[in-house]
């Protein structure tokens, strides 16, 4: 039974957010009787946020449901520097105009799931490039970098993984931390910021703030963790064969997104619809007690429910009932992701190796090769087993396409222009 009283706190703890927090209580009692301001950091590596950036972004969508305040901190400086936090090797360094471009991206995201203004409870979308970038880096390490011991720092995570299995770490990477607890302290100074999101990964960088905020400001700051997600075979959640689940669209389809969530294992459907999907809990405890071929319902209301917060209600309903067509009426559903190419591909023929990896359900034309050796490629609902198959104009159906599919599952039609 949950002893938290705050609506904020009770609620990620009923929904499976928390992992670790470092006074959990004092942070409750906070939460109780103010209003709290909240940030998580996201650099922006990319043009878009991806599966598993939505544990964090969720919460923050929790912060302000309860009537909180979230802060969104872009990092356009950290990005710069590169975070080694469960990484093997450094991040490539990007330029001014490719991070300018990823937060673009990113800011679509973020707009659907949090209300941004000027209002007490309103979110907060801020650029840590807007004091990293003017640093004296001289008077940063007088005024801040005594205050880290380098041998507490080897012994973080993110270090000590990188260093266990001889991948370089560079110094500019060492610096990392550093950074990212001055950005707490700032969040403090600037906005009255006494609380740090992120997921379990963090929370080396997120314990170094909170003692830098105290050391420098004599502030009492709180730090909150959310598990890490994996995948039944211990994989971190969010990749499919083709690579990243995105969030923005034109990078991942919402059919496929609709169909990323529908294949969930049955282990993590009622985890899922708890951290990603807004039923009330009762409803879920019903769904999650669902078995054998009726959980399927349950895997499917997860699908829609989680489209929905991401690319609407009406993208999401869509998705459904294409995968209805699909799959339960045996038609070509005209709304599956459609792929244009030119005719003369066609007319020439179009390797089937090609065409597998050009949709995206695979990587490379090796991982065709073993998905074709194993039954899993058909063209036209008919098994593929010759690697050198082409796709030609004799094989459009009647509705001028080429429905091509991995597995029984993921479907894509081919459309010549």
């Amino acid at each position: 039974m949950s002893t938290l009283k705050s609506d904020f706190l009770h609620e990620l703890a009923a929904r499976g957010f928390i992992h670790q927090a470092t006074d959990e209580a004092g942070l409750d009692r906070l939460a109780r009787h103010e209003r709290l301001t909240g940030y998580i950091g996201f650099d922006c590596t990319a043009p878009s946020l991806h599966v598993g950036h939505l544990v964090s972004v969720m919460m923050l969508r929790k912060l302000q449901q309860t009537g909180h305040r979230p802060i969104v901190l872009i990092g356009g400086g950290t990005t710069k520097v590169g975070d080694p936090s469960g990484k093997d090797e450094a991040r490539k360094l990007l330029s001014d105009t490719e991070i300018a471009a990823n937060i673009a991206g990113m800011e679509r995201v973020f707009t659907k799931f949090l209300s941004f203004g000027h209002g007490e409870s309103d979110a907060l979308m801020i650029n840590n490039a807007d004091w990293l970038g003017s640093l004296n880096y001289i008077d940063f390490l007088r005024d801040y970098g005594r205050h880290f011991s380098v041998n507490r720092m080897l012994t973080y995570d993110s270090v000590k993984l990188r260093l266990e299995r001889e991948q370089p770490l560079s110094f500019i990477e060492f610096n990392y931390m550093v950074l990212q607890a001055y950005d707490f302290v700032e969040l403090y100074r600037r906005h009255a910021c006494r609380l740090q999101l992120g997921g379990s990964d963090q929370w080396g960088n997120i314990v170094s703030g909170i003692e830098l905020g105290r050391r420098t400001d004599g502030a009492e700051l709180f730090g909150l963790t959310s598990p890490l997600l994996t995948t039944p075979s211990g994989a971190k959640m969010g990749k499919t064969a083709a690579g990243a689940v995105w969030l923005n669209p034109d990078m991942f389809a919402p059919y496929d997104y609709w169909q990323y969530w529908r294949n969930s294992e049955d282990g993590d459907v009622e985890r899922f619809l708890k951290l990603f999907t807004e039923l009330p809990l009762k409803e879920i405890d019903k769904l999650a007690n669902l078995k054998g071929a009726e959980l399927n319902e349950a895997k499917k209301i997860l699908a829609t429910e989680a489209t929905a917060l991401v690319h609407g209600r009406d993208a999401a309903d869509r998705a459904a009932e294409t995968a209805r067509a699909t799959f339960e009426q045996g038609e070509i559903a005209v709304t599956l992701p459609t792929f244009e190419i030119p005719r003369s591909e066609l007319e020439k023929g179009w390797g089937v190796l090609t065409a597998n990896t050009h949709v995206g359900f695979v990587a490379s034309t090796g991982e065709a090769r073993r998905q074709i050796k194993s039954g899993g490629i058909k063209v036209n609902d008919v098994a593929v087993t010759d690697e050198k198959r082409k796709l030609t104009l004799d094989d459009l159906t009647p509705e001028g396409v080429i429905k091509l599919s991995l597995g029984k599952k993921r479907h894509a039609l081919i459309r010549p222009v």
